[in-house]
């Protein structure tokens, strides 16, 4: 099928796009969608611009569209931005990588239902340890653009994640409820390489942002693709 999706910059999106493809469909485009409020209830905020790169990196078409970001209001933009895709690259479907938010799968549904999409959720209530721990083996890189939970704290930002940040996770799961995979918001992600990116995205500079003990992120100011080969 012609697929496109709905492509965040974390690794969700990414995982989804990856399995999706590997079933045979073809990857038509990535549909970005910009908040202006970084509280969005539907939408991915940290460096969401560099999805753009993360795009050339993929060699996939990207279409990209802005919102204020008011709640229910927002889903007008999305389902516009969607339509405009459906018309440009002759989509048979969408692809999400809701993991557990009924909120956002609910909506993105009614959406492509009134369009006569097909939605695919791959990951949709996927073990969420099984998910950062298949995300690791089969060779994705991505770093936690920002932290927003008791029991992380900036020194889990910008940083690559690997077993040992997973096996941290699953304690702190244990011991506070955290949520392994970031589905409650209490982690974004930024991927900076995968299976089936050509090249990675290297990132030169980028601020750290501190709002209290628990809260920070990460803003990339100077990030490029190079080959995979250079370290």
């Amino acid at each position: 099928m012609k697929l496109g999706v709905l492509f965040s910059s974390g690794k969700d999106s990414c995982y989804a796009l990856q399995i999706m493809q590997e079933k045979g469909n073809s990857i038509e485009c990535l549909i970005t969608i910009k908040s202006k409020n970084p509280d969005s209830y539907m939408f991915h905020t940290p460096n969401i611009d560099l999805s753009r790169l993360q795009a050339e990196a993929m060699g996939f078409p990207f279409l990209e569209t802005f919102t204020e970001g008011e709640k229910e209001l927002e889903l007008d933009d999305l389902k516009n931005a969607i339509l405009e895709a459906q018309k440009e690259y002759g989509l048979e479907g969408i692809v999400t990588g809701a993991l557990y938010s009924n909120y956002q799968k609910d909506r993105i549904e009614k959406i492509c239902n009134e369009l006569g999409l097909d939605v695919f959720s791959p990951l949709w209530h996927m073990d969420q340890e099984q998910e950062m721990r298949d995300l690791l083996d089969k060779g994705f890189r991505f770093i936690f653009s920002s932290i927003a939970a008791y029991g992380l704290d900036s020194g889990w930002v910008g940083k690559e994640i690997t077993a040992s940040e997973v096996d941290k996770l699953v304690k702190l799961n244990g011991k506070i409820g955290l949520n392994i995979a970031g589905e409650g918001g209490e982690f974004e992600s930024f991927v900076i390489d995968a299976p089936m990116f050509k090249k990675r995205i290297q990132i030169n500079k980028y601020d750290l942002v501190e709002r209290d003990e628990y809260t920070a992120k990460v803003i990339i100011e100077d990030a490029v693709l190079v080959d995979k080969a250079v370290e």
